[in-house]
């Protein structure tokens, strides 16, 4: 980004008036955000998450309008979360507005800095702000109170690498490249800022004879080779790039990595590899409405060359390959995606965001879903104020074949949550498109989304082991009956199902088995059940059909005490060699009263399922010697980067209950054991 004056601003005007009158292109997964316009990408990896961080372009903004930076995480490289608004020019007391330039994001001993570009309230041009976080994510604040550099005009774009001998360098500037030394606190300098010497044979020389550098460095080191990309050749920019053997120079011009292409007259890059692959990050005017001041990220992988130089690489409208497939058998946050058409995202008041402002035919794709041996319900956490709608699970196409339907009724408000489920039926690998349907008007908002079925596989070497803490899990209310979520009581952890709604004993929660489930052989089955309100009998049955005729078998049967929960619980019990179209339900032998359901389990034979194994797992006992203390933090931490050794570790260290252990589960961790929060909730 640059400023603009005179002639300059009237002939950016006119390219971009040009340009956007361009008709849009054909876009697949490229850009990687769809929910607004975003700017000057900044990748950094993180304990296996690759994290890009944006500017973001105002929309309708016919100018340089940008209040505030985005995060968006990835793990397989198509499917982004979007983490929101991570840090704000309002951040900066002394900042005047819609200067959010760009920006880039580094860790060092365990913190994270965040080097922006923004303008002073009181005048004398730009300036280089630093920011400072215990995540990734955020949330960050002014580090200093102050610019860290400038103000000057020149001072934009600041890009900051720390070298293999610890000295941290930040590179910055438009028309001319500046560095500085950081000392090791990142929030100071040792030494002056220096003005890089634009030589012909380190910085090229265009047809006028000025030096290729514009704006927007990337600076970087691969091997014994220092790199230094920058937007270049002035208006429309090209992506070019110099190296040098030390972090200050020599340089040498090594040509251009991205031709001018697309309809922003700008672009801005980074680099970074993740997983073994290369990938580079850029910024086009690819979305409906982009332009010179509309512009979105994308990304593409490339390879380096055998003497390390860097190949042309070329926009695209489908971005990497997916590195790995999505499992759709855990907890996936609504705001993670690889496409999406209408939708806008918002903060969530169950924490982080949720996909909000949906409309009839709106929908969202999510890329390379492993339905794996099958799944066979689908379960999302939805709110609406209005009349609700339909979720439409189509697979490989927004008009593809339906696997389900999910209708979402009114809960009364857009962040009051309910649950719902639906029946489904897929197996193999799949892009799954969720369209939503309804009536006019905006018809609800989608929080978080889970499959269930045979193609799931418990970390405990269950076949199913339902602990109600994120979702319902497949399980939904029998004849009528209605199933929730619900913190008001449990049996293990802190979330169990509440069984509503009964007009028979028979009504009751129930689950379908699916395929890991084979007639003739015989399978562990336990449930704990509660009743509040008074003494009764709990059946745990099971219901099969066999030729024409459907058939019940009790599998346990436990008197209970009002308020006492019991087991259920049979081991190895065996299923009927015709048997067909099954599932397994808790109902009681009389009444209608309330009841409550924790801690649902199947295994295969031979298992005992009343031993201590499928136990409450106490969330931060990482070590599993009952108590959560500083030796649990060191062992998830060691778990995160080396792996852990059994499930039990990696199930107590998933602390968000997010399915899956990341750098989160480790902040919320240490915030409790400092005693900054007094239980552990989702952030």
């Amino acid at each position: 980004m640059k400023k603009l004056t005179g002639f300059a601003a009237a002939f950016i005007a006119a390219v971009s008036a040009a340009v956007s009158a361009v008709p849009a292109v054909t876009i697949a997964d490229n850009p990687i955000v769809q929910t607004s316009y975003t700017s000057d990408p900044a990748p950094l990896v993180h304990d296996g998450v690759f994290y890009m961080y944006t500017g973001h372009d105002a929309d309708g903004a016919k100018d340089y309008v940008m209040p505030d930076w985005k995060c968006f995480s990835s793990t397989d490289m198509q499917n982004w979360t979007d983490h929101g608004t991570i840090l704000s020019e309002s951040t900066f007391k002394w900042a005047g507005e819609n200067s959010a330039w760009a920006a880039q994001c580094i860790e060092r001993n365990g913190k994270f800095y965040m080097y922006v570009t923004v303008v002073p309230a009181n005048g004398g041009g730009r300036a280089i702000g630093v920011a400072v976080a215990d995540s990734p994510t955020g949330p960050f604040k002014d580090a200093i109170g102050k610019p860290l550099c400038g103000p000057d005009w020149a001072f934009i774009d600041p890009t900051v690498f720390i070298d293999d001998d610890g000295q941290a360098y930040l590179y910055f500037g438009n028309p001319n490249p500046y560095y500085v030394k950081l000392n090791e606190d990142m929030i100071s300098y040792s030494g002056s800022i220096t003005k890089v010497d634009m030589t012909a044979e380190g910085f090229g020389t265009k047809a006028d004879g000025g030096r290729m550098y514009v704006e927007g460095p990337w600076f970087y080191k691969r091997g014994d080779m220092y790199y230094l990309l920058y937007a270049a050749n002035g208006i429309p920019e090209n992506i070019a790039y110099s190296t040098a053997p030390s972090p200050t120079g020599p340089w040498t011009y090594r040509g251009v990595i991205m031709p001018s292409e697309g309809r922003s007259f700008t672009n801005h890059c980074g680099i970074v590899d993740y997983e073994g692959h290369s990938y580079f990050a850029y910024h086009s005017g690819a979305l409906p409405g982009g332009s010179g001041f509309q512009r979105s990220v994308c990304i593409e992988e490339f390879s380096y060359n055998a003497d390390g130089t860097i190949p042309t690489i070329k926009m695209s409208s489908s971005g990497p390959k997916q590195l790995h497939s999505l499992d759709p058998f855990v907890r996936n946050e609504a705001e993670c995606f690889c496409w999406e058409e209408g939708i806008e995202t918002e903060k969530c008041s169950e924490g982080g965001l949720d996909i909000a402002n949906i409309e009839k035919g709106d929908y969202v794709k999510i890329k390379g879903v492993d339905f794996a041996e099958g799944a066979e319900s689908f379960t999302a956490s939805i709110a609406s104020a209005e009349n609700g709608g339909s979720i439409e699970l189509h697979i490989d196409s927004p008009d593809g074949d339906i696997i389900g339907v999910c209708e979402v009724p009114s809960t009364g408000g857009w962040q009051e949550w309910q649950e719902v489920t639906c029946p489904v039926e897929i197996s193999g690998e799949h892009d799954l498109y969720m369209k939503f349907t309804g009536g006019s008007g905006f018809l609800f908002n989608v929080d978080w989304w889970k499959f269930g079925g045979s193609g799931e596989t418990a970390d405990d070497g269950s076949l199913y082991h339902s602990t109600f803490e994120r979702s319902a899990d497949g399980w939904s209310g029998r004849a009528g009956a209605e199933i929730s979520v619900t913190d008001e009581v449990s049996f293990s952890g802190e979330k169990s199902a509440k069984v509503t709604d009964r007009t028979s004993s028979w009504q009751g929660i129930v689950k379908k088995l699916g395929n890991a489930f084979a007639s003739g052989n015989s399978y562990s089955f336990s449930a704990r059940a509660m009743c509040p309100d008074e003494d009764t009998v709990f059946h745990l049955t099971f219901q099969y059909t066999e030729g024409e005729e459907v058939k019940y078998t009790k599998i346990d049967t436990v008197d209970a005490e009002k308020g006492k929960w019991v087991q259920l619980c049979g081991n190895d019990f065996g299923i009927p060699e015709e048997a067909s179209d099954m599932y397994v339900y808790v109902e009681t032998n009389s009444g209608i009263a309330d009841f409550y359901v924790d801690e649902m389990t199947a295994a295969g034979e031979g298992t005992d399922l009343s031993s201590p194994d499928f136990m409450k797992v106490i969330r931060g006992d990482v070590d599993n010697n009952g108590s959560v203390t500083l030796f649990d933090l060191v062992h998830a931490r060691r778990g995160l980067t080396e792996g852990f050794t059994d499930a039990y570790s990696e199930k107590a260290a998933d602390i968000d209950r997010s399915g899956s252990v990341q750098v989160n589960d480790l902040v919320l961790l240490q915030k409790y054991l400092l005693g900054a929060v007094n239980g552990f909730t989702a952030e």
